[in-house]
């Protein structure tokens, strides 16, 4: 009882350690999770977080103890059931979630295991003699006998996700030598800096961030602008349409300022301004092949203008 006491006293200080050593952790399923999987999961965290296994018991008791000081842990209590473990870390979380979810082992399939995901038997020869086409065709999976073994012709689907596993299904499977299912750890919930949050939050991307905050501000503008309320998004907008509201009035009222001089000008005179535009970029169409050719007629243009202007004087 001494010894049993004293490791309670231990792992409780350990714990306590832990959670004032690092500012995060994962709430850990490990359901299904073999020995050699947590060593090889503690091996790849070596140097950037820790694995802490406990009875979710004692987990409570210990958080329950120093919740005084650390009233933010409070909020892990509700995750604390069924097989759970913790890993705690001060590294990037996202890096770490990828360590943990991607520790991953194949198993065959178990009679009266939930299928995470549809089961297909592909189209294969499967090698065996054609005493078994009774089996396959008990299940509905077509087959023919090709060279003396058993051939699947076509794909099928034999459970679908979320369904679980029969016997003969299993039978098959394992016959076949295919392991559906995969175990390791799973991410329950995530806790940094006294905020818990599932770990999808984790899978946000900046570009997503960023999209969402260029929404929100463009939405604050509309809202600002309809409702007359100035706010940092709209000023921008609000000064560009007062202006536009200027140029309107003083265009009507013919009140022309050095700055809508051109503008001005453009309006009574658009012709001017539409003859041109074609020529410019005609110019620009030309290319730069063509520029010097069109120098070199500027300049026949200019001596001609010159010879007629020194002809009149002659």
């Amino acid at each position: 009882m001494g010894g049993i006491r004293e490791k309670k006293v231990e792992y409780f200080a350990k714990l306590r350690e832990y959670f004032e050593e690092y500012k995060s952790l994962f709430v850990v399923g490990v359901d299904n999770v073999s020995s050699q999987q947590m060593h090889q999961v503690r091996k790849a965290l070596r140097g950037r977080g820790v694995v802490l296994m406990g009875k979710n018991t004692m987990v409570r008791r210990a958080i329950r103890g120093i919740v005084q000081e650390m009233p933010d842990l409070e909020k892990l209590v509700p995750f604390i059931r069924g097989n759970v473990g913790f890993i705690f870390t001060n590294s990037s979380l996202q890096e770490i979630k990828e360590v943990i979810i991607s520790n991953k082992v194949s198993a065959p399939a178990r009679a009266g295991a939930v299928a995470p995901e549809d089961i297909w038997v592909t189209a294969v020869n499967t090698g065996m003699e054609p005493g078994k086409t009774s089996f396959f065709q008990a299940l509905g999976v077509p087959t023919k006998i090709a060279r003396g073994t058993i051939e699947i012709v076509s794909d099928v689907k034999v459970v679908e996700a979320g369904n679980k596993v029969g016997p003969s299904e299993a039978s098959l499977l394992n016959l076949l030598n295919i392991s559906p299912f995969t175990y390791g750890l799973t991410v329950v919930q995530v806790y940094d800096n006294g905020q818990v949050f599932p770990s999808s939050i984790l899978d946000i991307t900046d570009d997503e961030l960023v999209s969402h905050f260029v929404s929100a501000v463009s939405t604050i503008a509309s809202v600002s602008l309809a409702i007359g309320y100035p706010t940092l998004p709209s000023v921008g907008h609000t000064l560009i349409n007062n202006y536009k509201d200027l140029l309107a009035v003083a265009i009507a009222s013919k009140y022309i300022f050095p700055e809508i001089e051109e503008l001005a000008d453009r309006i009574e005179n658009p012709d001017k301004y539409a003859s041109a535009a074609p020529a410019a970029a005609a110019a620009a169409a030309s290319g730069s092949s063509d520029a010097p050719a069109a120098d070199a007629a500027e300049e026949d243009d200019e001596e001609e203008d010159d010879d007629m202007g020194f002809g009149l004087f002659d």
